[in-house]
């Protein structure tokens, strides 16, 4: 459609508010969705570091490659923005969080420079956090505390592979397969495969029994945790009847931290790589985990819902629905393994080109009417491994924000999207997409071309709370009121909770039909400057300015 680059520049091109003016709030007691829930991914390292003490461990030094080193963050980082409010401001409900397991001690170079395992997707111990991003105690204070601030806490989980191998971290003998790497030409060659060069792939088909490697039997006998853990495992393949395979050690390894702090859910990596099986039977030990743990826990559990769980199947679409076909061949539902939703890698192409209701009305068809019914999807613009996000450069990002946050299904947010932290740092590979959060530019409130890092912070804030505030946003039906002002509305009625609200994606809009919505007399508030109105013959009529328009009942 050749007139929606036209209307997207148009939308917020002017400050319309201070972004020290306070948020309005909101009187309703809105339930929490899944399908409406704003996640906010972050990577501990380069997050907020709450503790400086465990900076260095395992002899890793500050020699790696731009943006390839440890640098810092951590668990108690994320604790400590949670108690500030960070996230609640935000508008956040669920944080996930990168793989914090023990990362292999050494450094690797696949050909973007010296790295260490910062990112948490080289495991070297699946039974131990990495000290550098903090202790058990400190993962489950992060837990305990989200949950005293309503927010759901999502451990980003791998199966698929080990770390690489070096000098420090030997091979998991008898574990992995180390060729042929991935050709994805077919499912084979897209599971039975390495994606990288010194990527042990975990035999993840095997039902074949395995002696633990003797490297993690050494270092627990060093950490004087042996006996220990050797119990628990007889304990668990007693209790299961599993053999003594390799995705079954994982499978219980990766459930003990739903088991001893109550985590909310999983993102889990690599999805497309490992047999879907696989993730139907980590779903059940999760599901039953956490149910035990919220029956010992009353006083501590956030809710009733079950565990849950989102899926990275790499280039999955909402158009896929159900089914991700493999190139050449397989169709798998991995819906039907667990999985509540998956990650949307084609919204950001839909901006290119698409007028947001061409978006906004086929997302609400698929997901209330079509195969995706009762099921969802994780919207995203940028993330730590997208070399192509939409907005890299951020100079378009009120924008920006309001197509990610109003969009039908759930929201993921990239740390610093909302402080419009740049995705082009010096560096090689996706570590450009990973730099320090901007914590000085929004103290500073640094100037950018065009707008202020608090600016665009306050924006993101007020678009987050009306989310959180109103499920129907995300979980609701969308229903086109006008082209011009573009004006729509969403719908939702949950469990005897009725919720509607209207949208102006357009600036400084002073007068709107909302007859079809709203009641004579009804008094609307636009949530985004706090402004009230009354509906009269069937009309709102405003005297502030206002980027966007959030009308909701009052």
């Amino acid at each position: 459609m050749k007139t929606a680059p036209l209307l997207l520049l148009l939308l917020f091109i002017l400050g319309c508010n201070s972004p020290e003016e306070s948020k309005t709030t909101s009187t309703k007691d809105a339930p929490f969705m899944w399908e409406n829930a704003t996640v906010y991914f972050l990577l501990a390292d380069r997050f907020n570091n709450g503790n400086p003490n465990n900076d260095y461990n395992f002899g890793r030094e500050k020699d790696g490659a731009t943006l390839r080193n440890f640098m810092g963050g951590d668990i108690k980082g994320i604790t400590q923005k949670i108690k500030e409010g960070y996230f609640n401001d935000l508008g956040v409900n669920a944080i996930w969080v990168n793989p914090l397991v023990e990362q292999i001690h050494g450094s690797v170079d696949e050909g973007t420079g010296k790295t260490y395992g910062f990112h948490g997707y080289w495991t070297k111990d699946w039974t131990a956090l990495d000290p550098n991003f903090g202790t058990m105690a400190d993962l489950g204070e992060l837990v305990k505390t989200a949950h005293e601030n309503g927010i759901r806490i999502l451990l980003d989980v791998v199966m698929n592979h080990t770390g690489p191998v070096t000098e420090q971290d030997p091979i998991w003998d008898g574990w992995v397969r180390t060729d042929p790497n991935c050709t994805y030409q077919d499912w084979e060659s897209t599971v039975k495969c390495t994606l990288v060069d010194n990527l042990p792939d975990i035999l993840t088909e095997s039902e074949e029994e395995v002696e633990l490697p003797q490297h993690l039997l050494d270092k627990w006998e060093q950490e004087g945790r042996l006996d220990k853990e050797l119990a628990e495992l007889d304990e668990f393949f007693e209790r299961t009847g599993y053999p003594r395979a390799p995705k079954y050690y994982l499978i219980k390894w990766i459930t003990d931290y739903i088991k001893e702090f109550g985590v909310d859910g999983f993102r889990v990596d690599t999805v497309k790589h490992t047999e879907a099986g696989i993730w139907g039977k980590l779903y059940a030990e999760a599901l039953k985990a956490l149910k035990d743990w919220k029956n010992e826990n009353p006083e501590e559990k956030l809710d009733d819902l079950d565990f849950y769980m989102v899926g990275e199947i790499y280039n999955y679409s909402i158009y896929d629905g159900l089914n991700y076909t493999y190139d050449g061949d397989t169709a798998v539902n991995f819906f039907d393994e667990g999985f509540h939703s998956m990650i949307n890698f084609s919204l950001k192409w839909e901006l290119k080109d698409k007028h947001p209701d061409e978006v906004f009305s086929t997302y609400d068809s698929l997901l209330n009417k079509g195969e995706l019914k009762n099921k969802s999807v994780l919207n995203y613009l940028s993330s730590h491994d997208d070399g192509n996000p939409y907005d890299a450069d951020r100079t378009n990002v009120f924008n920006t924000a309001a197509y990610l946050m109003i969009s039908p299904g759930a929201a993921q947010i990239y740390y610093g999207d909302e402080t419009a932290r740049l995705l082009n740092a010096e560096a090689e590979g996706d570590a450009k997409l990973r730099s320090l959060m901007n914590w000085d530019e929004l103290e500073s409130d640094a100037k950018r071309d065009g707008y202020s890092i608090k600016e665009i912070h306050n924006h993101w804030q007020k678009l987050g709370q009306f989310r959180k505030n109103h499920p129907a946003i995300g979980a609701g039906t969308h229903q086109k009121i006008s082209d011009s002002p573009y004006t729509f509305s969403r719908s939702l009625n949950h469990n005897d909770f009725d919720d509607k609200v209207v949208v102006v994606m357009e600036e400084n809009v002073k007068e709107v039909d909302v007859q079809a919505i709203f009641e004579e007399n009804q008094k609307i508030r636009n949530y985004y400057t706090g402004e009230t109105a009354n509906v009269e013959n069937g009309k709102l009529r405003f005297k502030k300015d206002s980027r966007i328009l959030l009308l909701e009942s009052v």
